[in-house]
């Protein structure tokens, strides 16, 4: 978890429980109140694909995201992860983007691809 200038990014490794993405949640909405940002990277291409259960627990963390009206990338190495980050992610300011760091901040600071 980390700043890099006004954006936050949270790089996901391995696999996570339940109580893992509470924290890293919590850490998240730290740093956006800390600094007043409003843009999130998730880095998940080196996680394990995330259980159904999982999924579905950051689902409603999200939601807390979207109420402060974050924008959020999602950077993932697979279809799988995709749709996975898809269903957690729901209905929202985000965008899930293949392996392309540099296009996950292009959307994220400019809200436009390469």
């Amino acid at each position: 978890m980390g700043l890099s200038g006004d954006l936050i990014v949270a790089r996901v490794r391995g696999s996570l429980t339940e109580e893992e993405v509470a924290i890293a949640q919590q850490q998240v909405l730290l740093l956006l109140d800390q600094t007043q940002g409003s843009q999130v990277l998730y880095d998940v291409l080196e996680m394990e694909p995330p259980s159904i259960n999982l999924t579905l627990a950051q689902r409603e963390h999200s939601d807390q995201l979207y109420r402060k009206g974050v924008r959020i990338a999602i950077l993932v190495p697979d279809t799988r992860t995709a749709f996975l980050a898809r269903l957690a992610f729901g209905q929202g300011d985000y965008r899930v983007i293949y392996n392309d760091l540099a296009e996950a901040i292009a959307w994220l600071t400019h809200g436009e691809a390469k």
